[in-house]
C-alpha cells in the first residue's frame, strides 16, 4: 500500500480533515495525529514550525500533501473552491514543481507567504506581483523539508477566504505556535471588537467549505 502524509498547519484543520475522512486519533500522541486506510494526517504547526518532531512518529510515506486552508488571491475564486498548484513559489521567490496526484488536476500557482496577508489590497498586490491564484504559509516549507528526503510532494488546499477580503490580526493571533486554537484569547478579541463576531463567522464558515472539499480530494487519492 502507498502510504501519504498529509501535513496541516492547525488543529482545527486537522480535526476538520480527520472527521471528515473517518480517521481514528492515534493513542498517546500530545498533537493532533491521525491514521487511516492510506492516510496518516498530523498537525506541523503555523508556518509547519514542529514538522520534523511530529512526523518522526508517523509510518514512512512515499507521498506528502500539504493540505488545510489557503487565501484566494484571484477574485474568481470563492469559499471552498479547491486549489491543486503545479507550482508553489516561497518567500523568496524560489519555484517548486508539485507532484501529481491521482484523480486530481493540478493548475496554477500557490505562494507561500511569512506573515498573514491581512487586507484585500495586500491580496490584490501579491496576485499582481506573483500571478498566483492563493496564498498559505506552510506549503514551500514543506515541500522543500520533503524533497530534501527524496518524497514527492502535492499540495491540496481549499479557499476559506475570497481576495476581497483578508483575516485581520487579532483574529489570526487567536492561533498559538503549536497550531491550537485559544477559545479564551477569541473571546477577548470579540469583546474587545464587537465586529469581529461577524468576521470569524464568515471565516468559520469559508474554512468549513474548503477543509470539506480538501476532505473530498483526500478521499480520492486514498481510494486511487
Amino acid at each position: 500500500m502507498t502510504r501519504v502524509l498529509v501535513v496541516t498547519a492547525v488543529d482545527l484543520e486537522a480535526h476538520g480533515l480527520a472527521r471528515h475522512l473517518g480517521l481514528e486519533r492515534v493513542a498517546a500522541s500530545a498533537w493532533p495525529h491521525f491514521r487511516g486506510g492510506a492516510l496518516e494526517l498530523v498537525c506541523a504547526g503555523p508556518r509547519a514550525a514542529h514538522l520534523e518532531a511530529r512526523v518522526a512518529r508517523a509510518v514512512p510515506a512515499s507521498l506528502v500533501i500539504s493540505a488545510g486552508v489557503c487565501g484566494a488571491l484571484a477574485p474568481d475564486l470563492v469559499e471552498g473552491d479547491l486549489v491543486v498548484p503545479e507550482v508553489i513559489v516561497s518567500s523568496t521567490a524560489t519555484r517548486h514543481a508539485t507532484a501529481a496526484v491521482p484523480g486530481l488536476r493540478r493548475a496554477g500557482t500557490l505562494v507561500t507567504v511569512d506573515a498573514i496577508v491581512g487586507t484585500a489590497e495586500q491580496k490584490a498586490r501579491l496576485w499582481v506581483e506573483t500571478g498566483a491564484l492563493a496564498c498559505d504559509m506552510e506549503s514551500a516549507l514543506i515541500l522543500e523539508w520533503a524533497a530534501a528526503r527524496g518524497l514527492a510532494v502535492a499540495v491540496v488546499r481549499g479557499v476559506s477566504d475570497t481576495a476581497s477580503r483578508g483575516v485581520s490580526a487579532d483574529l489570526a493571533a487567536v492561533v498559538e505556535p503549536d497550531g491550537r486554537v485559544r477559545t479564551t484569547r477569541a473571546i477577548r478579541v470579540v469583546l474587545s471588537r464587537p465586529r469581529a463576531i461577524s468576521e470569524a463567522m464568515t471565516l468559520r464558515s469559508g474554512t468549513n467549505a474548503a477543509l470539506k472539499a480538501v476532505a473530498a480530494a483526500l478521499g480520492k487519492v486514498a481510494r486511487a
